[in-house]
């Protein structure tokens, strides 16, 4: 079997990340995991780069914290694999599939919608999660669900706890959406999510073909619950 983490962040990429993409490939690779994506926060949600930077600067910052990952992945042998979360009033999106020279050519990204985002990410072969669609928390107005605009569901979200991913898993099955699972992980400091897989994952499109033809893979069932943080450790989602 295979370890996948699905979701995680950088602090070259996200603001609430506390570990760099050389730091972050070394804890997974101590985790255990073959395949990590990086998926840190894009534009709309809490990205590291400023927002008024030029087009082409904030994207080479904001993927800096992945190049910087899979340049340690390479040297140690792990896996590296590119992604993005981007955000809508809460509602949170993982985007596979797709890389930095698509990110340069669309600068008009920043005002889409679900669906022209969906719409969008399709027309390039791209792949598009709902990340912890139950996640509550109090700087959250509301939980936001978008069925018509999705590909699959992360029903379990390692850094949430169980009743919201058990209401995640509810929502992909009341749909038939297939399931995904990550750690979203934001730094050094191991939570131990992801999947389990019997296929050996090389690149984003390996990961995509498995999810959508329901290839034989397992979720860790692993919750907010199950996590104990050393001391002084300071939550970040």
């Amino acid at each position: 079997m295979y370890k996948i983490e699905t979701h995680s962040h950088t602090k070259e990429g996200s603001a609430c990340g506390y570990s760099d993409g050389y730091e972050c490939a070394r804890a997974r690779k101590e985790e255990g995991y073959d395949v990590v994506i990086v998926t840190d926060h894009f534009f709309r949600g809490n990205t590291r780069p400023k927002r008024d930077l030029p087009w082409e600067q904030y994207v080479e910052e904001f993927c800096s914290g992945y190049e910087h990952e899979k340049e340690e992945g390479d040297r140690i042998g792990l896996t590296v694999l590119f992604g993005w979360e981007e955000n809508f009033h809460g509602a949170e999106f993982l985007i596979y599939g797709l890389d930095k020279a698509w990110l340069l050519k669309h600068p008009d990204m920043i005002t889409w919608t679900p669906r022209q985002q969906y719409e969008a990410v399709h027309a390039d072969g791209g792949f598009v999660v709902q990340a912890h669609p139950f996640r509550q928390r109090d700087y959250l107005e509301g939980i936001g669900l978008y069925p018509n605009h999705i590909d699959a569901v992360e029903a379990i979200n390692t850094s949430n706890p169980r009743i919201q991913n058990e209401r995640g898993t509810w929502f992909a099955d009341q749909f038939g959406f297939a399931k995904t699972a990550g750690s979203d992980v934001h730094g050094k400091w191991p939570i131990g999510g992801g999947m389990l897989t019997e296929k050996k994952i090389v690149t984003i499109r390996d990961y995509i073909d498995m999810i959508q033809n329901r290839e034989p893979y397992t979720l860790i069932d692993r919750h907010l619950e199950d996590l104990k943080p050393p001391e002084g450790f300071k939550k970040f989602n």
